[in-house]
């Protein structure tokens, strides 16, 4: 089982209980200018594994799973590729962009791999709603059920994207 999927003793930053020594390394990670410039933790005061529980809890309750909304967010980003990173209309109702800039991201939860720096923008033209996403943030969500904390710049609400993408 992986690391990340199993209950973790911390829940907020500044409990009294500690770290282990990787959590403490990818809370070091996750912070403003480690990896990216804003970080991955927003303005969250939240410990990462608390967010992730969170998280979990509320994809319980919608009846959908990380993996299934990764697969969604990929196939966008795929359709994108393939019609060249240029828009595309996808099922009739949501048009995809994809923007590939220089370079490539690390994950902050230290899997070996780096994941290049494109940049998914994906509107409902229904309801006009849009969101954009990384290849880092599929990763994420995917391997590790992280949407980054409150506020951060790839924050993607689990329940939003439940609305949007199915």
């Amino acid at each position: 089982m992986d690391y990340l999927k199993t209950k973790s003793t911390t829940t907020v930053l500044g409990d009294d209980m500690k770290r282990t020594p990787q959590e403490s390394k990818i809370m070091t990670k996750m912070q403003p200018g480690v990896i990216t410039y804003g970080g991955f933790l927003g303005t969250d005061r939240r410990d990462f594994t608390q967010i992730i529980a969170d998280d979990e809890l509320t994809l319980e309750k919608l009846g959908k799973t990380a993996e299934e909304i990764a697969d969604r967010l990929e196939y966008f980003q795929q359709q994108s590729f393939d019609a060249f990173e240029s828009n595309t209309i996808v099922e009739g109702i949501y048009e995809v962009e994809t923007e590939v800039v220089r370079g490539y991201l690390p994950c902050p939860f230290m899997h070996q791999g780096i994941y290049r720096k494109s940049y998914t923008t994906v509107t409902n033209t229904r309801t006009g709603k849009s969101f954009s996403y990384s290849a880092l943030n599929i990763h994420l969500i995917r391997a590790h059920h992280f949407f980054e904390g409150k506020k951060s710049h790839f924050r993607m609400e689990p329940d939003e994207l439940v609305k949007q993408l199915f």
